[in-house]
């Protein structure tokens, strides 16, 4: 507007056009105003979720370490979770497989459908090549006299050792008696009820059982081989000498003789140790200790170990048969004698 059309128009109309610009002036300003709030809003959302997102990433993160921690001392919740995930993958592939050679009638697939991986945690077998020299020439030996597979008899070599110097028991005596117990059979049983590797009479033991997780552990070879060394202890220190206490093992505690079963025992055993220390020992040699020499060590002084009181070791050549594999025959008023409550 002019100066002219202002002196014209009036002071009514200057005044109407003011009002206009300050009201023009007060949108454009609440516009700005609201412009502002809705970024600062906006703003505040995001830098919200942001902290949010960085707080709960921190915390999963600090849950990953403390569950990777936990799982690092906790080997058997690992391997259930490892077992688990390998069988949910196996039950996919087997499914694969299934739908791929199905019409082709693969056999395989059946095979696939039982696959159960953890298996092999069940087997009592190790690699020989993990024992040392001793312990392998035993292993190898026992092996090829008894007709069975190295990897189980490797396990069972490594048990004994083990709980052998844990209880102070020789550990060629542990095997002895297993050999001439049960030939290594984990299955036999006596006709008296007599069970497992070591012959162990599960009804007149099974409190010991107990700790294993009840008498069909007594089929379990590493627990029959436990349980059993625990009581060969026993039978040792009551009687003061191996011998003795092969014959108490036995259950002829109360009885004159016990049919050559610790001359038995005792043969085995020092064949064991020539076969540790190095001597090549033919695996179908075989020998009678004298019955002298057995009596001799029944009425012998306890001795500072189990298995000092051992007859010379016979050399090799003496005899050569079969090994003797079938387990002993415990007469049946034997078997209360054993441990009399």
């Amino acid at each position: 507007m002019t100066a002219f059309e202002r002196a014209v128009a009036g002071p009514e109309a200057l005044a109407l056009v003011t009002d206009e610009c300050v009201k023009l002036s007060k949108s454009v300003r609440g516009e700005k105003a609201l412009r502002t709030g809705a970024v600062l809003f906006v703003s505040d959302v995001v830098e919200g979720v942001r902290r949010v997102s960085h707080n709960a990433l921190a915390m999963l993160g600090l849950a990953a370490v403390v569950g990777a921690l936990f799982l690092m001392g906790r080997a058997d919740v690992r391997f259930d979770l490892e077992s688990q995930a390998l069988s949910w993958l196996m039950e996919r592939a087997s499914t694969r497989a299934g739908n791929v050679a199905g019409a082709a009638g693969d056999s395989n697939v059946e095979l696939l459908a039982m696959a159960e991986p953890e298996a092999i945690q069940r087997a009592t077998a190790i690699n020989p090549a993990e024992l040392n020299r001793q312990q392998s020439n035993v292993a190898y030996w026992l092996s090829s006299r008894y007709n069975v597979a190295p990897e189980p008899i490797s396990r069972l070599v490594q048990e004994a050792w083990d709980v052998g110097h844990r209880v102070n028991v020789e550990p060629t005596l542990v095997l002895a008696v297993m050999a001439i117990e049960s030939g290594f059979n984990p299955f036999a049983q006596s006709h008296v009820g007599a069970q497992g590797l070591m012959q162990v009479m599960t009804r007149v033991h099974q409190e010991k059982y107990e700790i294993f997780g009840g008498q069909r552990a007594a089929f379990d070879p590493v627990t029959n081989v436990r349980v059993g060394v625990q009581i060969l202890k026993e039978c040792i220190q009551r009687a003061g000498s191996t011998a003795g206490g092969l014959k108490y093992y036995v259950g002829a505690a109360n009885l004159s003789d016990d049919g050559g079963y610790s001359a038995r025992v005792l043969a085995e055993q020092a064949f064991l140790r020539q076969v540790a220390s190095g001597v090549k020992v033919p695996a179908t040699v075989t020998v009678t200790i004298p019955q002298a020499v057995v009596q001799a060590d029944v009425h012998a002084k306890p001795a500072a170990s189990p298995a000092s009181a051992l007859p010379a070791a016979p050399a090799a050549s003496e005899s050569v048969q079969p090994a003797p594999a079938a387990p002993v025959a415990r007469r049946p008023e034997q078997v209360a004698m054993l441990f009399p409550r």
